[in-house]
Formats: C-alpha cells, structure tokens, sequence
C-alpha cells in the first residue's frame, strides 16, 4: 500500500477505524481490490498527519485538519491531478464517519479541492485500430490456442470498450452468440450487456471451438479466457499483449488496454453514437466521464481543420 504515512504506525484507535473502513469499502461498496488499496492509502495518509497534529482518535478529524492534510500535499510537489483525488477520498471517507456516528457532523462536506486537469486520453486513429486487429491476426495464422486467443481478446476489447479485468472475469456463459452480446459484471459488481460486431464474433467462434480446448485443464472452470497454463487469464498479460501489438503499428501511441477502451469510446462517437448509449456501453456512472470522450473528437476536428481550411 502506498501512503503518505506508514498505516501500521498508527495508534490502534486510528487503525481499527482504517480496518473498520477497508471492510466497508470491499463488502458494503463492492469496489475492486485495487480501488480499495487507493483509498486505503490515501487515507492512512490522512490518519498519519492526524497523528502528527496530536489526536490519537478520529474526533480530531476537523476541516482545519483536513485543508492542512491537503496543503502539506501542494508543499511536497503533489500534482493537482492527485490532491483532487485525495480530497475526493476524503470526502468520502468523512461521510462514512459520520454516517457511522464516528463523528458528528461530516467535516468534508464544506471542503473545497482543486479542479484537477484532464489531459486527453491517448487513442488510436480508425486506420491504426485496423492494423492493429490485422497485426494480431496473423498470431492465428498458425492455429495455435494462445494465438487465436489472442486475436479473440483485442477483438473484444476494440469492439466492446469493456475493462481489462472485465474481459478476464469473462466466464464462457457469459457471451451471447446468438445476440452478440456479452455480459459484463463492472465496477460496484454492476451488470450491464455489451454489444459486439462480427469480426469479434468470428475471434471469439474460433477461440472457443479450435484455441481454448489446446489449454484448457482441469482446473480451468468456466472461465472465457485462459492463460497458458491453463488458469483465468491475468489482466498484466493482457497488458502486455496490447503494448506488444500497439508498438508494432505505425506512428500509433503507447496504449495498453484502457487505451483501447478510449478508442472504442471515441470512434463510437465520431461514428454518430450518443453519449448516453455511450455511457451505457461503457459502464460509467456518470455522464462527465463519458462527456472526455467529446474533448477528444473535437480536438481532432479542430485539427482537421487547421490541416485542411486555407483561411485556418
């Protein structure tokens, strides 16, 4: 766990709260282990700096507290991007308190964060996207199980939009042939059903009728895609697969799988897709996320433009 503050260091009143908050945080709200890490840092960063203030309990916990908290993180060089996300947490966090009657009244409701910057996500062009789906169908070229699993995740992921750890929770049931969907189990254990066109449909037939039977063992359960001892397919390996791919294509920017996330997402809409069907597909609770997605059409209009207008 990364932290401001080392979270075994804490008085055992502030740690049994922080222990109270991790269960609450992976029972109650669902969220993903990696999530729950990130709050939990962030918080026993704020714990820490309660500590050093003098309080060994969450009584102290104050909005004074909390505005000292977050501008100790400016003095150490800390980016807006990451005090908008620690103030975020806190807030969080302070709520919880006080609905647990740990305090009073919820001193993070008043405080205030710096607006972080967006930066545009990194994306592939349509051509780029089309070399890459073509790069990987030569794996398959050989008919071996990894190769032909390997162009069936890139399919899906391009087509899709879906998370990296929401391809690899994929079980076989989950994929509906006959509609061309799949069933996806997203953040906060939310449910939603994804479309996908024929060329991942074609991966997927060919994946699991000729690849999947090459590894699958005894031990592989229903699981869509295996690795190659047979196991769930690890989210770093496909990773690693994407960035490997990717870097064989032209001119394309170092992506990964989230990278083709935001490709699907913006090539949706520049294809005339609404951002609520947008929105849907992606899994986002809210509409501001979704809503990057136009920063990024408009940018490469506004380049267009300048590229092509005598009078730009």
């Amino acid at each position: 766990m990364s932290t401001d503050g080392p979270a075994d260091l804490l008085p055992e009143s502030l740690a049994r709260v922080l222990g109270d908050y991790e269960r609450h945080l992976s029972a109650e709200r669902g969220l993903t282990p990696h999530t729950v890490r990130a709050y939990l840092g962030d918080m026993a960063g704020l714990l820490e700096h309660l500590h050093r203030l003098g309080h060994d309990d969450v009584s102290g916990l104050d909005l004074r507290s909390l505005r000292s908290w977050l501008a100790k993180q400016q003095s150490t060089g800390r980016s807006r991007t990451t005090i908008a996300r620690r103030a975020t947490a806190a807030r969080v966090f302070t709520a919880w308190l006080a609905r647990t009657d740990r305090l009073p009244l919820d001193p993070g409701s008043t405080l205030a964060s710096p607006k972080a910057h967006r930066t545009l996500p990194a994306v592939l062009r349509a051509d780029e996207a089309r070399a890459l789906v073509e790069a990987a169908a030569t794996l398959a070229d050989d008919g071996s199980g990894p190769g032909l699993r390997d162009v069936a995740v890139l399919e899906l992921l391009y087509a899709t939009g879906i998370r990296v750890g929401e391809l690899a929770g994929l079980d076989l049931d989950d994929v509906d042939r006959e509609r061309a969907v799949v069933r996806v189990l997203g953040k906060g254990g939310k449910e939603r059903v994804v479309p996908f066109g024929r060329p991942a449909d074609r991966a997927l037939h060919e994946w699991v009728e000729r690849g999947r039977p090459e590894l699958v063992v005894e031990g592989s359960g229903a699981a869509l895609f295996l690795g190659v001892r047979g196991s769930r397919i690890d989210p770093r390996a496909v990773r690693t697969l994407v960035h490997r791919l990717v870097a064989d294509v032209p001119g394309a920017p170092d992506i990964g799988p989230h990278g083709l996330r935001h490709t699907a997402a913006t090539h949706l809409l520049e294809g005339g897709a609404d951002l609520r069907s947008v929105q849907e597909l992606l899994g986002h609770a809210s509409m501001a996320t979704t809503q990057l997605y136009t920063h990024v059409t408009t940018d490469r209009l506004r380049r267009a433009y300048q590229q092509a207008h005598p009078r730009a």
